[in-house]
C-alpha cells in the first residue's frame, strides 16, 4: 500500500496520551502532539543554552566546546550558572526532550495499532543517560560526577573515570556490556549480508543482464541451518537483535553505577574472590 495513501488510515482523532484533540495535528508528515511540542520546546531551549555555554567559554572549537558540572564542592546544590547551573539546566532540557520523544513515539504506536516495541527501547538509552548524568551522581553525592557536554572533554572524561578504577575492563558488568556490542553487531551483519544476498542474486550468466529470482525467506533459513545447524527465523533475528541491543545499553549503565557507588577500588580487586576459590590450591 502507498505510504500516502495508508496516512490516512492513522491520520485520525485518538490515541494521545495528553492534550486530547489540542495537539492532535500534523506538520507535514510529521505527528506532533503534546510531547511533540515538549520535545521541540526543550530540544531547541536546550540547544540554545549550550550556545550560550559556547559563547561564554574560551573557543569556539567544536571540538573543545564543553559545558562542565558544577564542581564537587557544590554538592547536590544548584550551582550558578557560569559554574555549572548552565550544565544543570540543560540536563533538564535534555531529560525532559528524550522522555517526551519516547511518548510520543507511543502515541503514534496507538495510533497505528503497534506494539510499544520502539518506545520501549529507546527508554532503555534514555535510562542510561540518565545513570550517568542523575542516578550515579546522586549515589556519590554531587552533581561533579556527571560527564561534561563536550566532544573532546567527554572523552577525556571517559578515560579518567576508567583510570580511576585501574583496568576497568575487568569490571565484570562492563565485560557483558561490550559482549553484547560486539554480538549485536555481529548477529545483525549476518542479517544484513543475508537479506541482501537473498535479494540481489546476481545475473544467470555474465552473458546476459537478466537476473535470478530474488529468494524467499525459505532459502534464507536453509542458509543458517547448513552453516550453524538452526536458523531462529525472519521474526525472530529481529527480537534477537533488540534483545542483544538493550542488554548493551543496560549493562553499560550497570557498569558505570556500581563505579563508586558500590564499588571504589581498582576492578582487578575485585577478582581476588575468584583467585581465591579453593579449586586453585
Amino acid at each position: 500500500m502507498a505510504l500516502l495513501s495508508f496516512e490516512r488510515k492513522y491520520r485520525v482523532r485518538g490515541g494521545t496520551l495528553l492534550g486530547g484533540d489540542l495537539f492532535d495535528f500534523w506538520v507535514g508528515p510529521f505527528y506532533v502532539g503534546f510531547f511533540g511540542i515538549l520535545t521541540a520546546f526543550f530540544g531547541t531551549l536546550g540547544t540554545a543554552l549550550i550556545i550560550y555555554g559556547a559563547a561564554l567559554g574560551p573557543t569556539w572549537n567544536i571540538w573543545r566546546i564543553s559545558i562542565a558540572p558544577p564542581d564537587l564542592s557544590y554538592g547536590l546544590a544548584l550551582a550558578p550558572m557560569a559554574e555549572g547551573g548552565l550544565w544543570q539546566i540543560i540536563t533538564i532540557c535534555a531529560i525532559i526532550t528524550f522522555s517526551s520523544w519516547a511518548l510520543r513515539e507511543v502515541e503514534i504506536c496507538r495510533k497505528l495499532g503497534m506494539g510499544l516495541h520502539v518506545p520501549f527501547a529507546f527508554s532503555v538509552a534514555i535510562f542510561a543517560y540518565v545513570t550517568l548524568v542523575v542516578i550515579r551522581p546522586l549515589l556519590l553525592g554531587a552533581w561533579g560526577h556527571g560527564f561534561p557536554y563536550g566532544i573532546f572533554s567527554h572523552l577525556d572524561w571517559v578515560s579518567n573515570v576508567g583510570y580511576q578504577y585501574l583496568h576497568f575492563h575487568y569490571n565484570p558488568a562492563h565485560m557483558l556490556a561490550v559482549t553484547f556490542f560486539f554480538t549485536t553487531t555481529l548477529a545483525l551483519s549476518l542479517h544484513g549480508g543475508l537479506i541482501l544476498s537473498a535479494a540481489n542474486p546476481g545475473r544467470k550468466s555474465g552473458w546476459t543482464n537478466e537476473l535470478k529470482e530474488v529468494k524467499s525467506p525459505e532459502y534464507e533459513d536453509t542458509f543458517f541451518r547448513d552453516t550453524i545447524g538452526y536458523s531462529v527465523g525472519t521474526l525472530g533475528i529481529h527480537r534477537v537483535g533488540l534483545l542483544l541491543a538493550l542488554n548493551a545499553g543496560f549493562w553499560s549503565a550497570v557498569c558505570i553505577v556500581i563505579s563508586g557507588p558500590f564499588w571504589n577500588e581498582g576492578w582487578p580487586q575485585w577478582w581476588a574472590w575468584w583467585l581465591n576459590l579453593p579449586i586453585w590450591s
